[in-house]
């Protein structure tokens, strides 16, 4: 996948494509031929400072964790961007979600990984 801006982390998408965040940019959805869905700043006009890990749930949201602003969003198919973790992170990286609703995010300043629970309705 050619023209991407300092790419960083990359995941799988259910429906086959991927998701990769760029570095001091933007984060960007591809299908699964490598064409370019979308872009989430442009899609959800969403600022961000410097994307890092990206995950998706098993609803098809995609979770973003931004370094610079020490957050992770939630971006769903339809509706607008969910700010799930605002405290708590000193650098977040990578990321996971687990099939029963936790978000796992490394702490690369704290070195650790930290489990939050986001999922309230039953999986």
């Amino acid at each position: 996948v050619p023209n991407l801006q300092g790419p960083c982390y990359v995941s799988p998408v259910p429906s086959g494509g991927f998701v990769v965040s760029e570095e001091c940019g933007d984060v960007k959805v591809f299908m699964s031929s490598c064409k370019l869905l979308c872009s989430l700043s442009s899609k959800y006009g969403h600022q961000f400072g410097n994307p890092a890990g990206v995950c998706v749930d098993t609803d098809g949201s995609i979770l973003v964790a931004d370094e610079q602003r020490r957050t992770v969003h939630l971006f769903p198919e339809h509706g607008a961007p969910i700010c799930l973790v605002s405290t708590g992170l000193r650098r977040p990286a990578g990321m996971a979600c687990s099939s029963s609703g936790h978000l796992l995010v490394a702490d690369r300043e704290e070195n650790c990984v930290k489990v939050f629970k986001y999922c309230v309705r039953p999986p």
